[in-house]
């Protein structure tokens, strides 16, 4: 059986720091912007909860999980991902659009 795809811990822990540190503080002056950072900040710790509820009932049922950084799939190969950034379609330096070189 296929391992079941879950985000990567990690995306969860990132925005929680972005909202906590930088949002949080941006809003701080704003009660009804910082009430609603606030809610965020919550749901995603309520979403990285159920995340873990989830892996857990997976474990009891004994079906694999794979947490994923991205929505490539780890097993694409050389070919594949050279369909998906075509080295053909990079522009060539001193190509650029609007770059000159006497």
């Amino acid at each position: 059986m296929e391992p079941i795809p879950l985000p990567s811990f990690i995306h969860y822990e990132l925005l929680l720091q972005l909202l906590e540190r930088q949002t949080s503080f941006a809003a701080s002056q704003k009660p009804e912007v910082r009430d609603q950072v606030q809610e965020l900040i919550i749901t995603l710790r309520k979403a990285l909860a159920q995340q873990k509820q989830l892996e857990q009932s997976c474990q009891q049922a004994n079906l694999p999980i794979e947490h994923r950084w991205s929505l490539n799939s780890t097993s694409l190969d050389q070919e594949q991902s050279s369909e998906v950034f075509p080295l053909e379609t990079k522009p060539e330096i001193g190509k650029i659009k609007g770059a000159q070189h006497s």
